[in-house]
């Protein structure tokens, strides 16, 4: 079943965050079907958060994406190269978003492979933000794309994790200090070995 707005519109991003491990992205672009189980997730809490866009209510034409209601995918680059998908959440103006780190990839992998250039270890396909966009045919030109639609969607297929099957740590490439360095809000499905390198 397709995730519907109602998911992506709760108030508990952290809990949005946590819930989405086990759930399967999948995109459709230029006509080509890629899909993967979602293993790594990071929250980002908006206005109060140090580590996020938002943070202190700073509003661009960068993050503008992020204070839309949620549902939406929020692309930015990173370091100049490295596209990044997020999943705008919450209420409309709450600049909340989950950012997908990593894939278990199930669906087109022979595509992921001619996107990556890599052909001898699948678990490397998207292990990491960027490299799953590179997989996944994502780029900045999809900001404000619809999780609702036909290019960007996620599914429930019936898989349910326990608290012991997620791992919370300090989330990555938090170069500041204060509490929001260490706060534990990324999330990984314990033993996948298709998590991203810290």
């Amino acid at each position: 079943m397709k995730l519907t707005p109602d998911f992506y519109q709760g108030e508990n991003t952290l809990q949005i965050a946590a819930a989405l491990l086990g759930k399967y992205l999948y995109t459709n672009i230029d006509n080509k079907l890629t899909g993967g189980m979602i293993v790594e997730t990071e929250a980002y809490l908006g206005p109060e958060d140090r580590g996020s866009h938002s943070w202190n209510n700073k509003r661009t034409p960068r993050n503008e994406m992020m204070f839309a209601a949620g549902g939406v995918a929020y692309m930015y680059i990173c370091y100049g190269m490295h596209n990044m998908l997020n999943f705008v959440t919450g209420a409309e103006g709450s600049s909340h978003a989950v950012l997908i780190r990593a894939l278990e990839p199930t669906r087109g992998i022979e595509i992921m492979r001619e996107r990556r250039g890599i052909f001898n270890s699948d678990k490397r396909l998207c292990a990491g933000p960027g490299a799953l966009c590179m997989a996944s045919g994502l780029t900045k030109a999809h900001n404000g794309t619809s999780l609702l639609g036909d290019q960007i969607w996620v599914r429930d297929e019936g898989l349910v994790l326990t608290d012991e099957e997620i791992t919370r740590t300090a989330r990555v490439g938090m170069n500041f200090g204060g509490p929001f360095k260490e706060i534990p809000w990324r999330f990984y499905i314990t033993g996948s070995k298709f998590v991203s390198r810290r």
